[in-house]
């Protein structure tokens, strides 16, 4: 519940600030969570609470894509500010090349060594790295290193 307090105390100081970018972000996450909770039925752990900001900023990379497509300078602007506000709720992402290392790593546990073991290099991967890395980074790692 570390995060719901945070969350409430950034409430109350982006209320005070005025900051409405901020505010929509925060209060759009605290809902987030919420009916997280109430669709589950039980206070939510930290992973979970995670994989609900997670959400919450994969669908503001997606739209910013999109506005990025239509040219659409004023929503890019403002969805990048999102973007920034919402991983400041995120735990430190992994780079590439820590990815990369995962990637490997697990491969050699699971013993994928082709493109057919895509799916089961993935399915051990992504555990290993929920909400520490995006799944998309991890999909080209994973990829690249089944094509060598």
């Amino acid at each position: 519940m570390a995060l719901l307090t945070q969350l409430n105390d950034d409430l109350k100081t982006a209320m005070k600030a005025k900051n409405k970018i901020e505010l929509n972000v925060v209060r759009s996450l605290k809902s987030a969570i919420m009916n997280e909770k109430i669709e589950l039925g039980h206070d939510l752990n930290e992973d979970e609470e995670i994989a609900v900001v997670a959400r919450g900023l994969k669908q503001r990379r997606e739209s910013l894509d999109e506005f990025e497509r239509a040219g659409r300078q004023d929503l890019i602007d403002e969805t990048k500010a999102e973007i920034t506000i919402v991983e400041r709720y995120m735990p430190v992402q992994l780079t590439a090349a820590e990815v990369n290392d995962v990637v490997k790593q697990t491969a050699a546990e699971v013993g994928a060594t082709s493109q057919a073991d895509f799916g089961k290099l993935m399915g051990a991967v992504m555990p290993k790295v929920k909400g520490k890395a995006d799944g998309k980074l991890v999909n080209e790692a994973v990829k690249k290193l089944l094509q060598n």
